[in-house]
């Protein structure tokens, strides 16, 4: 089975699951800028951690990796509809990552973390395998997912596996962020997120696999729009990745987490540490996904999610203006009050306020604001929007 409309409820809804997490991640980390305020009594600092190590757990790692996943599933249901008319929608999808690599770096701007920018250029990827068969697809994901070149890392350190390796390259530029996020006005912390903050987290993205990973999984939700796993009535197919992905998840944690158990030498130990956490994520993120969409078709209730994922977009990049600016020194410098718990109300106060913000616009829109001229500036000088 196809899938031919263009929009599912469970999409928009995980969508808004997706969107609410990294909310949530990005109030304990003070929107990249880690600091642990001082004098804080020690049963808060106990619950503090119990938060920040639940939180990561839950979502580190996997809320973007499932935006990833359903990034190429919108591909697919484009890519679908315009081959059904006779269209080609790849030079169209190439001027919309140019689009969205414009909101990326904007939100750049505020926060050094987006994601959107790396998946404006990664997205790429997509149009060469776009009407491959879908083995080849499959193949060409593993292959990304195996982590090839961490593998290479694993080759070259086996001379001599207890080599003391220098810090990764990209905490340089983060100890430089620290600084303008403190004491910088926001011009500085502007500027200095679109040069320095920038090339550390591409650096940073580099060094955990990201780069082959997104990828990945644009091209397994591409594969997932293409056998219709996220239409309705496909419970044995979700229960099926369930039991997997658990089965999956169970061995990659273990070994992520004690990593010293493994008795190898640094030089061998950090490729293969980046493999197997991102082996741990991607299992996990199917624990989710599987776990929501069958709850979903059950439990109605949680369409609540689906007016945030229907303005994704504009959700994510007003979540980093706003952040930004209550924790960053040139805002409310909430950064130095603000534990993981504090901040995690913070960030359940804003994404309730956020989906409020995104009922009231859709019942007045058929789209979320930056949505609408994400869609016109796609179809410029196209008679054929839909």
């Amino acid at each position: 089975m196809t899938t031919t409309s263009s929009r599912l409820a469970v999409i928009d809804a995980l969508r808004g699951f997706a969107i609410v997490s990294i909310m949530l991640l990005h109030n304990i980390e003070h929107f990249d800028f880690y600091f642990s305020p001082a004098g804080l009594p020690a049963w808060l600092k106990a619950i503090d951690q119990v938060i920040w190590d639940s939180l990561f757990f839950l979502f580190g790692g996997k809320s973007y990796a499932i935006f990833a996943l359903l990034f190429g599933m919108t591909f697919y249901i484009q890519h679908h509809n315009r081959e059904l008319r006779g269209e080609d929608f790849r030079p169209r999808f190439a001027w919309r990552l140019v689009l969205l690599l414009a909101f990326g770096l904007f939100n750049s701007m505020f926060y050094h973390g987006d994601i959107l920018s790396i998946y404006a250029v990664l997205g790429l990827a997509l149009i060469p395998v776009a009407r491959l068969s879908s083995c080849w697809v499959w193949a060409i994901a593993v292959f990304l997912l195996l982590q090839p070149y961490a593998w290479l890392e694993v080759l070259q350190a086996l001379p001599d596996p207890n080599a003391k390796l220098p810090d990764p390259a990209s905490w340089v530029y983060f100890g430089r962020a620290n600084d303008y996020f403190a004491h910088g006005s926001a011009f500085q912390v502007w500027t200095g997120n679109l040069t320095n903050g920038k090339i550390g987290v591409i650096r940073w993205s580099w060094e955990n696999g990201r780069i082959f990973q997104i990828p990945a999984l644009f091209m397994i939700g591409m594969l997932a729009g293409r056998h219709g796993v996220f239409v309705e009535g496909n419970q044995a197919f979700w229960r099926r990745v369930l039991l997997l992905a658990v089965l999956a998840f169970i061995p990659f944690y273990a070994l992520k987490t004690w990593p010293e158990l493994w008795k190898v030498g640094d030089a061998l130990q950090r490729p293969l540490l980046v493999i197997i956490t991102s082996w741990s994520n991607v299992a996990f993120m199917a624990v989710l996904v599987s776990s929501f969409c069958l709850l979903f078709y059950s439990q109605r209730w949680l369409a609540v999610f689906s007016p945030l994922g229907r303005m994704s977009l504009t959700s994510y990049v007003v979540q980093s203006i706003i952040g930004t600016s209550i924790y960053y020194g040139f805002g409310l410098g909430m950064y130095q009050y603000t534990g993981a718990s504090f901040a995690l109300a913070i960030g359940v106060v804003l994404a309730l306020l956020q989906r409020q913000f995104s009922v009231w616009w859709l019942a007045r829109h058929s789209q979320g604001p930056l949505e609408t001229v994400w869609h016109r500036l796609t179809w410029l000088g196209s008679h054929a929007k839909n």
